[in-house]
């Protein structure tokens, strides 16, 4: 893949504005993944909340790094930058919120995608 690549410990993070780079590295994640989700009645809540925060985090992430994109690249007002700022802390609070309420941490909605690294 010739995409920006940041080495983070143990991963490497993918910084791609090319939906074909995402495509590409996602082919090359699939493999590492299991063929069945196992669902049984004692974890299943729990595995749902870890999976819906983890991609609530991951499209805070995106929202966040857009909008810096955007602040960078001179497209907002003022006014537009701090309720922007405002509305994104407030979303990171609420989701810290909801985090502590089922009991998971950061480090449980940094899961291992095998060759793409860790997702936050």
């Amino acid at each position: 893949m010739s995409d920006e690549r940041e080495r983070a410990g143990e991963g490497v993070r993918i910084e791609a504005d090319d939906p074909a780079v995402v495509v590409a590295g996602l082919k090359d994640l699939a493999p590492a993944l299991p063929d069945r989700i196992e669902a049984r009645a004692d974890n299943i809540e729990a595995g749902l909340a870890k999976l819906v925060l983890t991609l609530l985090e991951f499209i805070r992430q995106i929202l966040e790094h857009q909008a810096v994109r955007r602040m960078e690249g001179g497209t907002l007002s003022d006014a537009e930058i701090e309720e922007l700022g405002l509305a994104l802390l407030k979303l990171k609070e609420r989701l810290d919120e909801i985090k502590v309420g089922v009991g998971l941490g950061d480090e449980d909605l940094n899961i291992d995608l095998g060759p793409l690294g860790r997702l936050l």
